[in-house]
Order: structure tokens, then sequence, then C-alpha cells
């Protein structure tokens, strides 16, 4: 069933919604700023069309403005960072895109400690190493995950993390969980994270090849779902696919609210990019429709905006709302959310203050970590760049 045209948020039509179950959110985006400069910024659109599964009723929204406020600097001096990931003793993890190479930070001293390089890695245009998400059991198998591109295609793999050894010696062996994602020097997707069903979730890019998000058989252009070692899983639209969601351009942000839904950001092209409310199955129309459209069978998106005033990556659900981070329009964007739908207008903050920004990840209640991405090849790095912050929200 097609959705409904969008229009403003009180508008918007109030649907229901396809949840998964349990407890773990790990989010950790590549820029593809090749949007014209059109005016505008966001603009409301219709929710996804309804699915079978009733919703949990739905928490009160938050406030239509909020805050954000940073806290500190975590780690300064760092090269294309892409994902990131907190440690169970707070120390964080911090992957190099161009460097193919995991760092820790320690937020408290700002130190920096190489713990290896990812093998394999082949970092070219807007691929190398992006995402990393720790094991939902890390406590037990200190399991770290990869977002990788490499010669032939992008590949997800997890490696041992070991503390006592060495620095520089503290990642084992890479193996290898999912392969064969389309590579390209564009659009390679690259956000992991496990769910709040203990599965592991990728987001993928189209690599420049647009007829691959249609392609159910390709990994491109996609929102896959898989076990932790990369197996298909009930729930899944085929049960020998991790294809969990179809018709995406690029996407770099994922994360789930209260409610369990899982939202993910996309790159458009020269019109809208995207926040889309995600369910197993749909198609959200790349290339036949970017943005908002009547065209059926496609799914719209909750949330527009124009190229220039986003460029999105990471995302993440904090207070309410969820925070994203944008890349060409060097801001983060907070969006309140009501069940299925936005609660107000997204409202901008640090806009052009710190730069391209690339990646968001909650820090437990109202703090948030934030990534510049500064030293990627397409912005103007500052003394001091590329930088974690630390932010207070609301």
């Amino acid at each position: 069933m097609p959705p409904s045209k969008g229009s403003k948020t009180v508008q918007r039509s109030n649907v229901t919604a396809v949840l998964a179950a349990a407890a773990l959110l790990v989010v950790t985006g590549c820029s593809s700023d090749d949007g014209a400069d059109l005016p505008g910024g966001a603009r409301a659109a219709s929710s996804p069309a309804a699915s079978a599964a009733a919703p949990s009723p739905s928490p009160s929204a938050p406030p239509a403005k909020g805050s954000a406020t940073v806290l500190s600097t975590a780690a300064e001096g760092l090269n294309s960072p892409w994902g990131l990931a907190e440690l169970p003793d707070g120390g964080l993890l911090v992957s190099s895109r161009d460097e193919g190479t995991i760092t820790r930070v320690d937020p408290r001293t700002g130190k920096k400690t190489v713990v290896g390089s990812v093998p394999g890695v082949a970092a070219a245009g807007e691929g190398g190493l992006l995402g990393i998400a720790l094991s939902p059991s890390y406590g037990s198998d200190h399991l770290v995950y990869a977002y990788f591109t490499t010669e032939s295609d992008n590949r997800i793999a997890r490696m041992i993390y070991d503390e006592k050894k060495p620095a520089g010696q503290r990642l084992g062996a890479p193996d290898t969980v999912l392969r064969g994602i389309p590579k390209g020097m564009i659009h390679n997707g690259g956000r992991i994270a496990f769910g709040p069903d203990g599965m592991l979730y990728a987001g993928t890019g189209e690599a420049g090849n647009k007829e691959l998000a249609q392609d159910e058989k390709s990994l491109g252009g996609k929102i896959l779902r898989m076990t932790p070692d990369g197996q298909p899983v009930h729930g899944n639209p085929r049960a020998d696919s991790v294809v969990y969601a179809l018709g995406l351009r690029d996407v770099q942000g994922l994360a789930w609210d209260s409610r369990k839904q899982l939202w993910a950001s996309e790159f458009g092209q020269d019109k809208w990019d995207e926040l889309n409310l995600i369910e197993p199955g749909r198609n959200y129309g790349w290339p036949e429709a970017e943005g908002r459209s009547d065209k059926p069978g496609f799914v719209n998106p909750v949330e527009e905006w124009r190229p220039k005033d986003a460029s999105p990556s990471g995302l993440a659900f904090a207070e309410g709302s969820l925070w994203m981070a944008a890349l060409r329009g060097e801001r983060l964007w907070r969006i309140p959310l009501a069940g299925r739908e936005s609660a107000a207008e997204p409202q901008a903050f640090f806009t052009e203050k710190y730069g391209r920004l690339r990646t968001v990840l909650s820090a437990g209640g109202a703090k948030v970590w934030l990534v510049t991405s500064n030293t990627d090849g397409r912005g103007t790095p500052k003394p001091g760049d590329d930088r974690i912050l630390q932010l207070e929200i609301s």
C-alpha cells in the first residue's frame, strides 16, 4: 500500500510499526556532498504506510525546543575519524577511515593510543575503515566489529580486542562475517550497530550505481540485518537474505528510539536528504524517488532537508529526540519524536562552528559524543581537528 502524501507535522498520518526486541545500542557514515546548493532547510513529510503489528503506547513527546552545550573535548588531532564506540570503562574507540586504524581515547585526559590496524583496508575516496561497534557480549567475548572497504568489496569483520597486549598489537586477526557489499569511490554506506534485538544492522550505499538500490539480490543501497555471525535472521523479508530494507542511496546513520523503532539518515542527490523510519521489506524509493513522492509502493521520509543544510551522517537517540550529524550542513540537527512522527520542526545547533560533523553517539542520559570530520578531504581543518566533543543535551 503506498504511503499518503506528506504535509506539515500536524497533518502527518499516524500509523503502526513493526518492532524489534531486547537491549543494546551501539551507534557509530561517508560523505557524499554532491547535492546542488538549493534554498531551504528541513521539510516535513508523511510517515510510512501501516504494517500489521500494533505499537506500544506512545511516550510523551519531548519539548519542541531543546539545547546542546559542549561540556568538554575528549580528543583532538584525529585523522579522518569515522566510527565511534564506547567501552564499558568509559574509554572510546574511534576508527580512522584513511589510516585503517582504531585508536583508544581516554576522554578524561585526551590520551590517544593506537590499538591496531585492520588488515585489508583499501582507503580511497569515501571508502576505508568506516563504522565500528562492540559485540552485545563484549564483556565476555571482547569482540569489536568493523565495516571497511577492501580492494574488491565492502565487508564486515570482527576482531578480539586485548588491552593487555602492547599498543598497536591489541587487535586480533579479523574474522569476516559478511562480504560482497558493493564498493565504489562514493556511497559506501558504512554504519553498523547492534539493535535492541541483539542483531547486527548495517547501512550500505549503492556505490554510485543507482540500479543496485532496487536490486533485491544486491547488498548495495540497503539496510542489512543479520546475526552476530553474519547469517540471515528470522523476521527478515526473505529467510535466505540479510536484506532488511531497500531503495536507499547511502545510509550512514542508524538509531533506535525508546519504542525500539529503527531510524536511518540518508544522503540525497540534489533535492532532499532524508530521515526514514525503517521497517522490514519496505522500499524507500531511490532512485525512482528522492524525498517525498506520490509514487506507489515507496515509503516517504518522516523529515527532509536540502543537501546544503544536511548531507547527514551519524544518528543517535537521546532525551526523546534523534540527533543527526550533518557534513555539508556543518550542524547538529535535533528531531524530537512523538511515536512514528517528529513532534516539532527540526532544530539546528553549532551551525558552521565545528565544521563537518560525522558521528553522534549516545553517552547515556543527557550526554552524547560528537565527532567532527574536517580532515576527510572535503573539509577545511582548523587547529585541533579532528576532535571528539562531549555534549549535554535536552
